[in-house]
C-alpha cells in the first residue's frame, strides 16, 4: 500500500513539473500550435463604431507565443479595424485588451511598439526619397544630437544580409521594385529587438513565389524564437501553408477560430462569405476565332520592354502572366502613354493612333486600372462620387461649366449598388474604404467613362475571395457587352480562370502565347522562366 502511494505521489509531482516547465510530452497539440504555450495577446468583446458604421461588434482574438495566427475575412469584415485597435491607431473602443496577461490601452502606435508590437502594413508605408537604411531606422538614427548615415548603413547591411534582400543600404527606396520595397518594410518591422508580436497585413501581395518562400523561412525562424505572428492574407493557400490557427471575421463580427490542420480551404471560405465559392479554370475561350481585333501593339520598346507585340480581340480577356520584373506593367504603361516609349506602334480597330500621354489613351477609349490604386487610381481625400466621375466630368456638367451634383450622386449610387460596394453612402471619403471597395470605385470610374479596352493590372490584389468573385463576374459581364480586357495577374489560378488567351513575359520579352484550352500552370511557368 505504501509503495502504491509513493508511485502515485511521484506521478503527480512529475506531471506538475512538466506542466510548469511547459513540456510538450503531456500537452495537447493541434495544427502545429502547442496549446500549453502561454497566451500573450487577448482581446475580448472589442467594439468600435464610426459615424454610420458599426465596424467591430464584440470581437474576440487570441494569440499564443510562437504561433502564426491567420486573421481572414472579406474586405470590410473589420480585420484592419481590429488591427488598428491592436496597434494603438484607434484608442476609442470598448472591450478587454490584455498583453502578457496585463490590461493595456494604447494611445498611439509608439505605445504599442514599445510594448513589443510591430506591424507591416498592406500598403507600403515608407518614404520614397530616403535610402533603405534611413527608412529602416527612421526615428532611431542616433541617441545623440547627430545622425550618422555610416552607423545606420552598417546596421542595415547586417539586417538585409540576414533577411536575404538583394538591395544596398544606400539604395533610394523609389528605385526599388514594389516587391523589394515590401521586403524592406518587413525587415524594418523585424529590426525592433523588443518585438514579440508581429502583425503582417498582406505581406506577400507583391512578392514572387521565390520571395514568398524566403519570407516563410524567416517566419519559421521567428516562431522558433517565440515571436507570435498575426498573418492577414487573402491567399488561403498561404494560410494552409504557414498558419497554425485561423480566425474568421464577417461584417464586423468574430465568427470562429479553427486549427488550420483541422479544416479545409472550402471551410474557411464558407465561414468568410457564408456560401461556397468555386474557382475552376476556364476550359474554353468564349471568343469566336473570327472576332475582330480591337487593339494591336507592335514592337513596343523601352529600357524595360524589349520589342513586345500582341493583339486583343473584341470581347476577349487577354491574360498577361510572368514573374515579378517580367515587364508586364511597363508594357501597359507604354500602351497608355504613362511612360515614354522608344519605339513601337499602337493600332485601334486597325487604325494607327498616337498615344503620347494618358489623355490620348482615354480619348481612344482605353482605361488603365493600376496595381497601385491609391497612387494612380484614386484621389483619397475625395469622396466616392467625386472619384467615380473623375474621368468623365464632361458627362455630368451643365453647359460644360457647372457640375451637376445630383446627376453625379445618382451615377455613383448606381455603381455602388451594381458593384456591391460596402459604404454608408457615396459621400464617404475613399481613404476610409477597405482595399477591395476602393478597387470597386476605380472600376466604376472606368465603366462610367465607357472605354472599349480595360487594362486590369493585378485586379484582385489585396481583395478577399468574396469581392474577387464579384469582380470576376463583372469582368465577364463587360466582355459579354463587347468590351475587351487585358488582365495582368501574378495569381496563376486567376489567369487560368479568367483568360481566353495567355501572353507570357520574361525579362521584358514575350516568351509565349497560349490558348486557354492548352494552358496550365506548368506551361505558363515554363515560358515565364524562359530567359533570352
Amino acid at each position: 500500500m505504501t509503495l502504491i502511494r509513493c508511485i502515485f505521489i511521484l506521478f503527480i509531482l512529475n506531471y506538475s513539473y512538466i506542466q510548469e516547465k511547459g513540456g510538450t510530452d503531456m500537452s495537447e497539440k493541434k495544427g502545429g500550435t502547442d496549446v500549453s504555450k502561454r497566451v500573450i495577446l487577448e482581446m475580448k468583446d472589442i467594439d468600435k463604431k464610426f459615424p454610420g458604421v458599426h465596424a467591430l461588434k464584440k470581437c474576440n482574438f487570441e494569440l499564443r507565443e510562437g504561433e502564426v495566427h491567420a486573421l481572414v475575412g472579406e474586405n470590410g469584415a473589420g480585420k484592419s479595424t481590429l488591427v488598428k485597435v491592436m496597434t494603438g491607431i484607434y484608442n476609442d473602443y470598448t472591450g478587454s485588451y490584455k498583453l502578457f496577461g496585463k490590461d493595456v490601452h494604447f494611445n498611439d502606435v509608439s505605445d504599442a511598439q514599445q510594448a513589443g508590437i510591430s506591424i507591416v502594413h498592406q500598403e507600403l508605408n515608407m518614404m520614397n526619397d530616403l535610402t533603405v537604411a534611413q527608412n529602416v531606422f527612421i526615428g532611431r538614427e542616433s541617441k545623440g544630437f547627430f545622425c550618422s548615415d555610416k552607423t545606420i548603413n552598417k546596421k542595415c547591411e547586417v539586417l538585409i544580409k540576414d533577411f536575404g534582400i538583394d538591395v544596398k543600404p544606400t539604395d533610394l527606396l523609389k528605385n526599388l521594385s514594389v516587391a523589394k520595397a515590401q521586403m524592406v518594410e518587413i525587415a524594418r518591422a523585424m529590426s525592433f529587438e523588443s518585438t514579440k508580436v508581429l502583425i503582417m497585413d498582406e505581406p506577400t501581395a507583391s512578392l514572387s513565389e521565390a520571395e514568398c518562400l524566403e519570407l516563410f523561412e524567416k517566419i519559421e525562424k521567428l516562431k522558433a524564437n517565440g515571436v507570435a505572428i498575426v498573418f492577414i492574407s487573402h491567399r488561403l493557400g498561404e494560410i494552409k501553408r504557414i498558419a497554425d490557427r485561423v480566425s474568421v471575421m464577417r461584417d464586423g463580427e468574430y465568427i470562429d477560430t479553427k486549427y488550420v490542420a483541422d479544416c479545409e480551404i472550402k471551410d474557411i471560405i464558407r465561414m468568410m462569405v457564408g456560401r461556397e465559392i468555386l474557382e475552376e479554370p476556364k476550359q474554353k475561350s468564349n471568343v469566336a476565332e473570327d472576332a475582330p481585333v480591337i487593339l494591336e501593339a507592335r514592337n513596343l520598346k523601352s529600357s524595360k520592354v524589349k520589342d513586345v507585340s500582341f493583339k486583343l480581340k473584341k470581347g476577349e480577356i487577354l491574360g498577361f502572366a510572368g514573374l515579378v520584373g517580367a515587364g508586364r506593367t511597363e508594357t501597359m504603361r507604354l500602351l497608355c502613354g504613362a511612360d515614354e516609349k522608344e519605339s513601337g506602334e499602337v493600332f485601334i480597330k486597325g487604325k494607327k493612333v498616337n498615344i503620347a500621354h494618358t489623355s490620348d489613351a482615354i480619348n481612344n477609349k482605353i482605361g488603365y486600372l493600376s496595381e497601385d490604386r491609391k497612387r494612380y487610381g484614386l484621389v483619397l481625400g475625395l469622396n466616392i462620387t467625386d472619384n467615380t466621375v473623375l474621368s468623365s466630368y464632361d458627362k455630368v456638367t451643365m453647359g460644360g461649366i457647372f457640375v451637376d451634383e445630383r446627376k453625379s450622386k445618382n451615377v455613383s449610387e448606381d455603381y455602388v449598388k451594381k458593384l456591391k460596394t460596402k459604404t454608408p453612402g457615396v459621400g464617404q471619403l475613399v481613404k476610409n474604404l477597405s482595399g477591395g471597395n476602393q478597387q470597386k470605385v476605380v472600376i466604376a470610374k472606368w465603366i462610367f467613362r465607357d472605354v472599349d479596352v480595360l487594362i486590369f493590372d493585378e485586379p484582385t490584389r489585396g481583395i478577399d475571395i468574396g469581392a474577387r468573385a464579384e469582380i470576376y463576374n463583372l469582368m465577364d459581364e463587360l466582355v459579354k457587352e463587347g468590351k475587351s480586357i487585358i488582365m495582368i495577374s501574378s495569381d496563376l489560378t486567376e489567369v487560368l480562370k479568367m483568360s481566353d488567351r495567355v501572353v507570357v513575359m520574361c525579362e521584358g520579352r514575350v516568351t509565349g502565347e497560349i490558348d486557354i484550352e492548352e494552358a496550365n500552370q506548368e506551361s505558363i511557368m515554363t515560358f515565364a522562366t524562359k530567359h533570352g
